[in-house]
């Protein structure tokens, strides 16, 4: 078995629906070249070290696979003949644990729990083997990970990476009620194509998910800092002289210079606790001005900058009155108050976004969980716009 951590392979890295252009975009900024792009992730060539690189800097990621091999598996049992073939106690400690998850349509697997058994039971064998004992298994993330992709009759064989989702950014320890997925935050705030530098002003902001986001981009302060624990830190070979170079670099590029105001309001004093302790843990509860205030009083600074707005949605019928109210004092407040702004309101429900009363210059589809989703962009011209 070739050494992972310093040889290429294909690596596929995974995101949520929607946020794949988002993700391209991160991915070709770190200088790698895109195989292939699709609705939930994108394809590399990269070693397991340079693996390390992409879950400590991308924001809208989920998990970095490495594959070590594909193969045809119609049943399970070509699939277990197969597995039994790698090195694993080249990968795996003997005295280490790991977890397997797995993808998996194959109309002779009913549940993906059993491919899940055959691919532990493949590995825990083939080290007992060669080793005499065998490492301890199980479904926590926090230790080596092992990942299945099997359609039909394909099947491809990863290392995760990554463990535990990248697409939690690690500084939400209290995350107030519907949270936004911090990887889906960074992803509309890089849909407006805010600057870093102009005003970011987010009312109504729960738990201060985008706030927090934004201050995070404006200072180019990676997610890889906040996280202490990979999966690839598990796997034989792991240098972590590899990992504590790269930890370095991303204090480097850290642009703590580069202050911009950025105001978040909640009409609930407990929304802004929780926000203010995210903000402390994420590191820029300095750069965000906390207040307690309606919405329609908060503080929109002198210039141009970008306003963002996720209000609750409602349930998709028999929507209630007092939202239509909120959606409709939300545009009122937009174009009276915020001229020169560029205005966004990030919402599920398109009845509602229907009172907001604005037309909007453009439209961009997001995922939030399995609710389809707008994020709505409306130019809010100073005066009267030309012709």
């Amino acid at each position: 078995m070739a050494e992972v951590f310093n040889t290429q392979s294909k690596v596929i890295i995974t995101c949520n629906r929607r946020l794949s252009p988002y993700l391209e975009q991160e991915v070709r900024d770190l200088g790698f070249e895109i195989k292939r792009a699709f609705n939930t992730g994108v394809e590399v060539k990269a070693s397991v070290n340079e693996c390390i690189k992409l879950n400590l800097n991308l924001r809208t990621a989920s998990q970095v696979l490495y594959e070590i091999k594909s193969f045809r598996a119609s049943d399970a049992n070509e699939l277990y003949k197969q597995l039994l073939g790698i090195s694993w106690e080249d990968i795996i400690p003997f005295d280490g644990y790991f977890s397997v998850t797995s993808n998996v349509h194959n109309e002779t697997i009913t549940t993906p729990l059993f491919a899940n058994v055959k691919v532990k039971d493949a590995i825990v064998d083939r080290i007992k083997d060669k080793k005499g004992l065998r490492p301890n298994t199980g479904p926590d993330l926090s230790k080596a990970v092992i990942h299945l992709h099997w359609m039909e009759d394909r099947a491809e064989i990863f290392l995760d990476t990554s463990g535990e989702t990248l697409a939690k950014h690690g500084y939400r320890k209290h995350p107030g009620k519907a949270p936004m997925l911090e990887a889906l935050a960074s992803a509309t705030i890089f849909a407006t194509q805010w600057d870093g530098k102009s005003p970011f002003v987010n009312p109504m902001c729960g738990s201060g998910t985008l706030a927090i986001e934004a201050a995070l981009i404006a200072q180019n302060r990676k997610p890889g800092l906040q996280r202490m624990n990979y999966s690839f830190m598990h796997f034989i070979g792991y240098n972590e002289e590899v990992f504590f170079e790269e930890r370095r670099i991303l204090k480097e590029i850290t642009d703590k210079q580069n202050l911009p105001h950025i105001i978040a309001s909640d009409i609930s004093a407990d929304a802004i606790e929780i926000s203010k302790s995210n903000a402390r843990t994420a590191g820029v509860e300095h750069l965000i001005e906390f207040e307690v205030c309606d919405f329609a009083d908060t503080t929109i600074p002198v210039g141009d900058g970008v306003i963002m707005f996720n209000p609750e949605y409602g349930e998709r019928l028999g929507v209630h009155s007092k939202l239509e109210l909120t959606y409709k004092r939300m545009g009122d407040f937009l174009k009276q108050d915020c001229k020169g702004y560029r205005g966004y309101v990030f919402t599920g429900n398109p009845d509602l976004a229907k009172k907001i009363g604005l037309r909007a210059s453009r439209r961009f589809e997001f995922f939030n969980g399995k609710l389809d989703c707008r994020l709505l962009q409306y130019e809010l011209y100073e005066g009267t716009k030309e012709k």
